[in-house]
């Protein structure tokens, strides 16, 4: 791998039209998920002008069995949906919690995925499809996550919190950053430019209104980033397009899954392709990429290694995996296929093993824990305070352990 290089990844913010269909989506799995743990959801959101449209499939019990919704079912989901909205911040003329036009096209899952994905006999549950899932950590930053993305989210993290405090009365909800570190012998040392782009109240485009809002940007990022980082040949592009008045749904459309490199990596990993907001635990998606960030994580805080990928596969219905690798990228202290015996064995006195209920009921994903997840990124977080259980380093001694 290179060690002296320049670096980049990318994050939007919660009012992101993306991002508002991922968390409205994610909402829905936790709506369901707090009435029957083992609800079954694939909720996909279109969100445009004054719109919101929800479709997909879905099985829960005491919400929509047989083909029918219960009493209440559709008024909870329209008020769960209008309710993220709000607490995002829209109340814009071209998207507004209250006035927006709302059509819920959700239906009953198909038959026969039920039928390869549900335990029955002495059949396990199978995966929900077929897919291959990636895990990624580094020792780039104190949560193992490539520093780009972990400073381009963080970025964003406390202007969100500046804008609902009010702390900063001009910001709006739609936002992206991005962040350019050059690396040498492989770590940070440089960031050589900042790119943010913030939605902004009426006059914040031109005269002192501009300048008070660049000078703020380039506060967060001070606060944000290490200082050794920055210096006077860091270059800085806010809102370089000019104006930035019309935003989300109302300037771009945005549909739920379309920013999968921003939840999970940054680019510093490969992606297996699949999306992670709207669906269930039992989706392998989304629980395969969790439970490899997790072994993966605790291969770096063990000293293990100081970058490692973890690549899963799976056929749709069928319980085990159907490989498993691990690649240290030339940075382990021992083999990668010691590491993938070691993984396989902890995975499978902690978890039950890689099956999709080993690792739901390992990780105890059956909770409304989802929509927390769908803005600023799925890992490297510690929302409320704590960690999400695949954050969890409670795996080294296991690690270290099973390699004797």
């Amino acid at each position: 791998m290179r060690n002296d290089y320049l670096f980049t990844s990318e994050s939007v913010s919660e009012g992101h039209p993306d991002k508002v269909s991922d968390q409205i989506s994610d909402a829905v799995v936790d709506l369901f998920l707090s009435k029957d743990p083992e609800a079954r959801v694939a909720c996909e959101t279109l969100t445009t002008t004054q719109k919101v449209v929800l479709a997909g499939e879905i099985r829960c019990k005491g919400v929509y069995e047989n083909g029918a919704w219960a009493d209440g079912a559709l008024d909870e989901i329209e008020a769960t949906v209008r309710n993220v909205v709000k607490d995002i911040g829209y109340e814009q003329d071209g998207f507004h919690w209250k006035t927006l036009d709302f059509s819920n096209n959700l239906h009953g899952q198909s038959a026969h995925i039920a039928q390869g994905v549900d335990a029955s006999g002495n059949k396990d549950e199978g995966a929900g499809d077929q897919g291959i899932m990636f895990g990624f950590a580094c020792d780039e930053t104190p949560d193992l996550m490539p520093a780009t993305l972990d400073y381009s989210h963080k970025i964003l993290e406390r202007m969100a919190a500046d804008r609902h405090s009010g702390a900063a009365p001009f910001l709006e909800p739609d936002a992206k950053s991005q962040v350019t570190l050059r690396f040498k012998d492989g770590k940070p040392v440089a960031a050589t430019a900042i790119v943010v782009s913030t939605q902004h109240k009426p006059g914040y485009d031109q005269g002192e209104k501009e300048a008070e809002l660049k000078a703020y940007v380039k506060k967060v990022v001070a606060d944000v980033m290490p200082a050794g980082l920055l210096s006077d040949e860091t270059v800085y592009h806010i809102n370089p397009t000019g104006s930035f008045e019309i935003g989300g749904p109302d300037g771009d459309a945005g549909l739920t899954g379309r920013k999968i490199i921003v939840d999970t990596y940054g680019g510093a990993s490969p992606h297996g392709g699949g999306a992670f907001s709207g669906k269930d635990p039992t989706k392998v998606d989304r629980s395969a990429a969790y439970v490899t960030r997790y072994l993966a994580k605790n291969i770096v805080a063990a000293g293990l290694a100081k970058r490692c990928t973890i690549q899963v596969a799976y056929a749709i219905g069928v319980s085990q995996p159907l490989s498993l690798y691990v690649d240290t990228h030339g940075t382990g202290s021992v083999g990668d296929d010691r590491l993938e015996a070691a993984v396989t064995e902890v995975a499978r006195k902690r978890l039950g093993g890689l099956t999709p209920r080993g690792i739901r009921e390992g990780l105890q994903l059956n909770k409304p824990i989802y929509r927390r997840t769908a803005a600023y990124g799925h890992f490297g977080r510690r929302p409320d305070g704590d960690f999400f259980p695949w954050e969890k380093t409670d795996l080294v001694e296991d690690l270290k352990a099973a390699l004797g």
